[in-house]
């Protein structure tokens, strides 16, 4: 699509994103959305929100391929299959998997209430976070169970390491991570990624970029 760089609405999109870091979707759907944003020049908000794929999950983890097989009673074949699916559809978007035989799957819960601190100090913050803890866990493996590797990547996009690990431990948002899970479970979202436009309009999964686009334009035009 030829990009005309004429901005599609006057007033700027609000888009809510429920996801997890741990699903790889997630990030290729919003790398997706982010380039079909760029595409059409859309004026947009973006704020991201908590959503556990395996909350009953234990602190230390699980190997990703058993973790797969056990839950979708997966193959090997199967789960390579769906890996190099994936790989290929982060290439395509700029994002960059990389799997193997030690991948993990974690209990992301500590690590939403460290994005919920980080919001309260501004979209930006939050936003840079989300992205390194999804290049941190899919791109270089790190152990993102572990409390101070996670303070890490905060201290790593500008934020004050020992304030984020002071939050790690004294699980100081459990509460409110909880209520906001649960205030989007009773909107009906079950499944990620869950993008809601303007507070209205929902769109599940990762769409393609060309898709995204014809959705931002019509968006637009029902701006109007």
């Amino acid at each position: 699509m030829e990009n005309s760089k004429q901005t599609l609405s006057k007033q700027p999109l609000r888009i809510d994103i429920v996801s997890d870091v741990v699903c790889p979707w997630c990030i290729i759907g919003y790398r997706q959305l982010a380039e079909a944003l760029k595409q059409t020049n859309t004026e947009h908000e973006i704020h991201w929100h908590p959503f556990e794929l395996n909350s009953n999950m234990p602190s230390e983890g699980q190997n990703l391929r058993e973790h797969i097989m056990e839950k979708y009673g997966s193959s090997k074949e199967e789960s390579d299959a769906s890996r190099i699916r994936m790989t290929e559809a982060g290439s395509e978007v700029g994002f960059e998997f990389n799997f193997n035989d030690d991948t993990r799957m974690h209990n992301t819960f500590n690590l939403h209430q460290l994005l919920y601190w980080a919001d309260q100090q501004g979209q930006k913050p939050m936003h840079d976070l989300k992205q390194a803890l999804f290049s941190a866990h899919f791109t270089k493996g790190r152990n993102i169970s572990d409390n101070a590797v996670l303070a890490d990547i905060a201290a790593e996009v500008g934020l004050d390491r020992s304030e984020a690990l002071a939050v790690l431990e004294e699980q100081r948002f459990a509460k409110e991570v909880r209520a906001e899970e649960q205030h989007w479970q009773q909107q009906g979202i079950q499944s990620v990624p869950a993008m809601i436009f303007n507070e209205r309009h929902l769109v599940s999964g990762a769409q393609g970029v060309e898709n995204y686009v014809n959705i931002l334009e019509q968006l637009a035009t029902m701006q109007e």
